[in-house]
């Protein structure tokens, strides 16, 4: 196989190329160096920052492979935020323990609720999450009486500032989340599966696949995922708020996953390729405030990239290309 050909090439192509223009643009950028018992530099700073987009990120691409969609992750970011600040602020003994799992509780249930309409009630994928998308924030604001929340509680707060082995603890949780689900898909028949209902759900279940249980399975992950960030984002700000936390995370999400070689049309995922993709948006973004340039360049420059992967994941776009090449090149020759 040719290299250009790997499913990675492209992605890791583009990480390559942005992060020579950061160092350009800032010539400190690749500098890592040891602070205070931990890594440090702003590629450390990337790092960390792209956790919470990783984890989504990872919840969406299954959830893309079978055919479907999430636009509710920010409002389900919200939604585990708050839970977890009024559980820590409401609570004297376990603190922790019982705010995380408060947290990705309601976050799990916010997937299943999610899964519950395109499942078992036949909505389009877009249409139910929707709901939660406008619901769930509001869900959010009045729990908190629509304030921001604070949290001094040290031990919640390493979840998004702790280092670990010298490495950001956020990191190495939305790692280990990722190589876990890679395990899943590829030591067991689960990523056969989740291909076969993204190519063909009909046939599929004509096949004997659980489709609906699966489906029902991936929409829980990515609200469990989304929930994860959500702890992470709000420990890392040391406050829940409901009004901003997570918002247009599901663009980002959506846009990693295309980045990483997903196919919108299901069946086709590189979960390897979607935490590349979280890393490009995430260069992109400190490239672009490292510049110097307003934050609305940044929204700007996402919306091109997603215009240009929609472009180049059509086939009748992919074959006007080249067919114009091909004749151009013939009449070259000629």
């Amino acid at each position: 196989m040719k290299l250009s050909r790997h499913p990675l090439w492209w992605p890791a192509s583009t990480l390559i190329l942005l992060l020579v223009i950061s160092a350009i643009v800032n010539p400190g950028f690749l500098r890592i160096g040891w602070f205070d018992g931990h890594l440090s530099g702003n590629l450390v700073d990337v790092l960390n920052r792209a956790a919470p987009l990783m984890l989504v990120s990872v919840g969406m691409t299954l959830v893309i492979a079978v055919r479907g969609l999430d636009i509710s992750v920010g409002a389900v970011v919200a939604i585990a935020g708050t839970v977890a600040a009024l559980t820590i602020t409401g609570t004297s003994e376990y603190q922790l323990p019982l705010a995380i799992g408060a947290g990705l509780g309601v976050a799990a249930l916010c997937g299943f609720w999610n899964g519950l309409l395109v499942v078992k009630a036949g909505m389009q994928p877009i249409v139910a999450t929707l709901i939660l998308m406008v619901a769930g924030r509001g869900i959010a604001q009045l729990l908190s009486d629509g304030q921001i929340l604070t949290l001094y509680y040290a031990p919640y707060s390493y979840l998004g500032n702790g280092y670990l082995l010298g490495l950001p603890f956020a990191l190495l949780v939305a790692l280990a989340s990722a190589i876990g689900v890679h395990l899943a898909l590829t030591r067991t028949a689960l990523g056969l599966f989740i291909r076969a209902i993204g190519i063909n759900p009909v046939a599929a279940r004509v096949a004997g696949i659980r489709a609906r249980a699966i489906t029902m399975s991936v929409y829980i992950l990515c609200g469990l995922t989304a929930g994860m960030a959500g702890l992470i984002i709000s420990s890392n700000v040391k406050s829940a708020d409901a009004n901003n936390a997570g918002q247009l995370l599901e663009l980002d999400a959506i846009l990693a996953v295309t980045l990483g070689g997903t196919a919108l049309t299901g069946g086709r995922f590189n979960l390897a390729g979607t935490v590349i993709g979280a890393l490009i948006i995430q260069t992109l973004t400190s490239m672009i405030y490292a510049s110097g340039l307003p934050p609305e360049v940044n929204l700007a420059v996402k919306a091109v990239l997603v215009f240009l992967v929609m472009l180049l994941q059509s086939p009748e776009f992919r074959a006007t290309v080249r067919g114009v090449l091909f004749r151009g090149s013939r009449g070259a020759s000629a």
